[in-house]
């Protein structure tokens, strides 16, 4: 069963119909400006691939893909739980060079995800991804980017409350950065989550950096896939998000790993076999170009700028009964 609740008294700013074209109108102002900051072309992307190549997103490492056999192929797909490889290999392949970048449109089925009203089984977002020479591998050009996609974010909203004046989202510009180290060291007595709570409830929009490694307590912040970013060049966009009263993430991103960091974060977690997949062979011998990139989730921004309560109004999924149930009760349109 779903965990879900509806704040007393919400109500959301647009209808159905509304809710509908302002999701169309923001998606396009929003493209429009992460292109823009980012110097990104749109390409198309697969919707599954092969587990052979290594290619598809492991996560936390306990995601069940959704596989499928193709008899006239001879193989057996699974469905992308995201881009963070093949945007890297897609770069290699089209020629782009330093500066230069792709983004698309990214679709995944998680099957195992807890649903609430920011999780559901279906994802979608905008996958990016850029070339960066070696001296680009910094923080500072990592806050660089995180400031780009913020001031996308903020820019999109402005352009949607003078379209539909009945939205009152106010988001802040200025990010905070903070290690995952240094919000254990505020907070230790919490959970991960509820400290992104605490410290995003008073600087509203943060960028949480440097997580995958283990903290002192002996526990990562939030686990993360030893062979796309790089733990400590990486991090997630956090805005507050006032409807639910709580911090919600927007992106997941970083700067990928190079052949010393993968082969570290293999070792680190386990997973030292990989080295022999295609992908991670071309890393280890510097075939792949270094690269940043991360994923923007569709939903949740249309959730956040919109001022909806539950992914569900900005999307359509599969729901258990009892969160239907709640929509109803609380007169709350699920798509």
């Amino acid at each position: 069963m779903s965990r879900v609740f509806f704040p007393k008294g919400y109500v959301s700013a647009l209808d159905l119909y509304r809710t509908q074209s302002a999701i169309g109108t923001l998606k396009k102002t929003f493209e429009k400006h992460l292109c823009k900051n980012l110097n990104l072309k749109r390409v198309s992307a697969p919707l599954f691939v092969l587990p052979a190549t290594g290619l598809n997103d492991d996560l936390n490492g306990y995601e069940r893909p959704v596989t499928f056999d193709i008899p006239d192929a001879g193989e057996d797909a699974a469905v992308v739980q995201s881009l963070a490889k093949w945007k890297r290999l897609a770069l290699y392949r089209y020629g782009f060079g330093p500066g230069e970048g792709i983004y698309t449109d990214m679709n995944a089925i998680r099957r195992d995800e807890e649903l609430d009203n920011t999780h559901s089984v279906y994802v979608d977002q905008w996958d990016w991804e850029k070339v960066i020479t070696r001296a680009d591998r910094n923080t500072g050009y990592l806050k660089s980017a995180v400031r780009s996609i913020v001031c996308a974010v903020c820019d999109t909203l402005d352009e949607l409350k003078k379209e539909y004046p009945d939205i009152s989202v106010s988001l802040v510009r200025d990010v905070t950065f903070v290690t995952a180290e240094e919000l254990e060291e505020l907070y230790p007595e919490l959970t991960p989550e509820e400290r992104e709570y605490e410290f995003t409830k008073i600087r509203r929009t943060v960028f949480v950096m440097r997580i995958g490694s283990k903290l002192k307590s002996g526990k990562p912040h939030g686990g993360r896939a030893p062979d796309y970013d790089d733990w400590s060049l990486n991090g997630d966009i956090l805005f507050w998000d006032e409807v639910l009263g709580k911090a919600l993430e927007i992106s997941s991103m970083g700067i990928r790993v190079d052949a010393a960091s993968m082969k570290s974060q293999l070792e680190e977690s386990g997973c030292a076999e990989r080295a022999g997949l295609m992908f991670h062979r071309m890393v280890l011998d510097g075939t792949l170009p270094l690269t940043m990139g991360g994923g923007i989730g569709q939903s949740r921004l249309s959730m956040l700028l919109l001022g909806k309560a539950h992914i569900g109004e900005v999307q359509s999924s599969v729901w258990d009964k009892a969160t239907l149930d709640a929509a109803k009760d609380a007169g709350v349109i699920i798509l």
